[in-house]
């Protein structure tokens, strides 16, 4: 029967010493990493499959030279095609990005000051020093708020450049040997790239000391530092009146998410000389624009940033990563000739009856809770009961009027999607809120909780085996998809999450006893995870993986709560030798089923807030004693937990 893949099975282990391995074990052993993957699993079979439907979709619209100026076809078929031209993107060479360039040679005249041009560049997604984003004000959730979002480094992290032991230090060098030869393909000398490369290390460095910690940006409120902009004006009126004119867009309000980097910032703009910015700028549009350019700029792209960096041995083919392109400019227009093909209405309607199982599961929960009092779990009721569900795909489909997509150019083209994409945001800036716009595009095989909108939200492209398969059994449904559905549903009520209110305001609905209670068992999670070694020398980091391990945990609590719930007191037949309740769990671990490169999980263990997927598996489920009971385990072994360690949240 569809569901569980019993062939992944490694029955030489015992499902409570190393339940991932158990669920998991035969892949994990004989299956070899694609050369040009970092990590391959349950997800990015999905994501491949939805990817041969893209591209066939790319390749017949590519052909069609009689789509409507505009339409879906005629954006996604055009870029398709210029990405897919690699004589033309050849011939081009660096010139491809020739206006960029030379509005840098002009930095440090009179019509070209350094914070004009910071603003000019980010309005085209060039993510130096700013990574620019107009989102929800989180204190006022019904109005757009510009944002200052810290950016500007060339390597993952601060920790990659501020990390003092050998591995961090011999990275450096390769990055900076890195940088050197993209500048001599610019068509620098050696000594002139070597000179530019260290002023870029200089640069970023002084950058990286100023950024705030991943662990810190994870508070709400540490992140929300709203000004007016007359007050940045008054504050460095030199600087900021160019930036904003290089934004060209008025602004009212801003939020400066890390004031600390702000600071450092409005210095650096005063003690840095303008060669030196031009040096580190340069170095930025052509590493924004590298996957763009022509094959010399792409494979050494490559050889750093995947091959050193993430030992990934080998390059996507290039209909991949021209697909992915598409996807990430134009994926709405994509979108709409994705769902005609590959999600049937019968799907959407399935899904959401899981998703109304959950919801009430969890309310059952809170109302159940021993630790929280009455006036909190009211208001948490609330906001439960006003959460809003997007699935597969929008109601209204993204307007591009305006986007200028042809057969030319690629790297214009990207070029002219991203300052579109930017002028859209900028445009709406102290505007009313959309509340119907997604953040995801419908392909895409993941799914999110806004805590600003109070929604969660599910593309089309995660709603496929074997995380949701409508012909299997219920068990395995509820295990897989069902738990991706709770975990965004505790994103709500996570220790981020839950600083939002029902209407997505951020504000304190809880009484200090609660909050106190509640973090309490929060400090349970993070005492846990940080025991995992994620990688040989590497363990998780409890702190920034905490809110994704609290939505782990409960969204496999109600889970299994909705499902239980669901059977009206009926107990299923065995299937296969194994019980509903062990399908349940055994869906839920083969939906995490994955393997990674170690280098690649290095870097995920310093900058992503989920948790090695084995431990996604294995930490929620030795929190359950549902899944103890299920599979017969004692009070020994590797995976047992005594309930005082166990953390029971929601």
């Amino acid at each position: 029967m569809p569901g569980i893949s019993l062939e992944h099975l490694d029955r030489s282990v015992r499902p409570c010493d190393d339940f991932f391995r158990f669920a998991n074990g035969t892949w994990l052993r004989e299956f070899e990493i694609p050369a040009h993957e970092r990590a391959y699993g349950a997800f990015a079979e999905i994501r491949d499959r939805n990817k041969e439907v893209l591209h066939a979709i790319c390749e017949e619209v590519a052909r069609d030279g009689r789509a409507e100026p505009g339409s879906a076809r005629q954006l996604v078929g055009d870029l398709y095609a210029s990405g897919m031209d690699e004589a033309a993107i050849e011939r081009a060479g660096p010139d491809a990005i020739a206006d960029e360039l030379a509005a840098l040679r002009k930095l440090g005249e009179p019509a070209f000051p350094l914070a004009r041009t910071l603003g000019w560049l980010n309005a085209r997604r060039v993510p130096a020093p700013f990574a620019l984003a107009v989102l929800p004000d989180a204190r006022d959730p019904e109005r757009y708020l510009f944002q200052l979002q810290q950016a500007g480094l060339g390597l993952p992290d601060r920790d990659h450049y501020l990390k003092d032991d050998e591995r961090s230090r011999a990275l450096r060098e390769k990055y900076v040997a890195h940088v050197a030869r993209m500048f001599e393909l610019l068509g620098d000398d050696a000594a002139t790239a070597s000179r530019g490369a260290r002023a870029v290390m200089e640069i970023e460095t002084r950058f990286a000391r100023a950024w705030m910690p991943r662990v810190e940006q994870r508070d709400p409120y540490r992140v929300y530092n709203k000004r007016s902009a007359g007050d940045l004006l008054e504050r460095v009126p030199a600087f900021w009146s160019e930036y904003f004119g290089g934004v060209a867009q008025p602004l009212s309000w801003v939020n400066e998410r890390q004031p600390g980097f702000v600071a450092e910032l409005e210095a650096m703009a005063r003690e840095i000389p303008s060669v030196d910015w031009t040096t580190y700028l340069r170095w930025h549009v052509v590493h924004r624009n590298a996957p763009f350019l022509s094959k010399a700029f792409v494979e050494e792209d490559h050889d750093f940033f995947h091959r050193a960096l993430e030992g990934v041995p080998e390059l996507q083919p290039r209909w991949k990563r021209v697909v992915d392109v598409v996807d990430q400019r134009v994926g709405e227009a994509l979108g709409q000739l994705y769902v005609e093909r590959a999600f049937p209405p019968q799907a959407k309607q399935k899904v959401l009856a899981l998703v109304g199982d959950l919801r009430a599961a969890l309310a059952d929960r809170i109302r159940g809770l021993e630790w929280m009092g009455g006036t909190t779990k009211e208001r948490a009721l609330e906001k439960l009961a006003a959460f809003r569900v997007k699935m597969g795909y929008p109601d209204t489909w993204r307007d591009y009027s305006g986007l200028a997509i042809d057969r030319g150019s690629y790297a214009r083209n990207v070029a002219n999607a991203d300052l579109w994409e930017s002028r859209r945001q900028l445009r709406r800036a102290d505007g009313p809120v959309d509340r119907e716009e997604w953040r995801m595009t419908p392909p895409t095989v993941n799914a999110y909780y806004s805590p600003g909108f109070n929604e969660i939200v599910f593309p089309a492209g995660i709603l496929q085996p074997p995380l949701f398969d409508p012909a299997a059994d219920d068990a395995v449904n509820y295990g897989a998809i069902g738990m991706v559905i709770g975990h965004e549903m505790t994103h709500g009520f996570d220790d981020a999450g839950s600083k939002y209110d029902a209407r997505g305001e951020l504000r304190e609905w809880w009484t200090p006893e609660d909050r106190a209670a509640y973090e309490v068992r929060t400090a349970l999670v993070v005492r846990q995870y940080d025991g995992y070694e994620g990688a040989p020398g590497q363990n998780v980091n409890g702190k920034l993986t905490l809110g994704e391990n609290i939505a782990d945990l409960g969204g496999l609590k109600i889970a299994y709560a909705a499902f239980r719930r669901s059977l009206g007191g009926r107990e299923p037949a065995p299937i296969d030798g194994f019980t509903a309740d062990q399908r349940f769990f055994l869906g839920f671990a083969q939906g995490w089923r994955s393997k990674w490169r170690d280098e690649a999980m290095r870097v995920r263990l310093t900058v992503d807030p989920h948790s090695p997927p084995s431990f996604r598996c294995n930490g929620p489920a030795s929190n359950l004693p549902e899944f103890y009971a299920a599979f017969g385990c004692d009070t020994e072994g590797p995976m047992h937990r005594p309930e005082a360690k166990r953390p029971t949240i929601w």
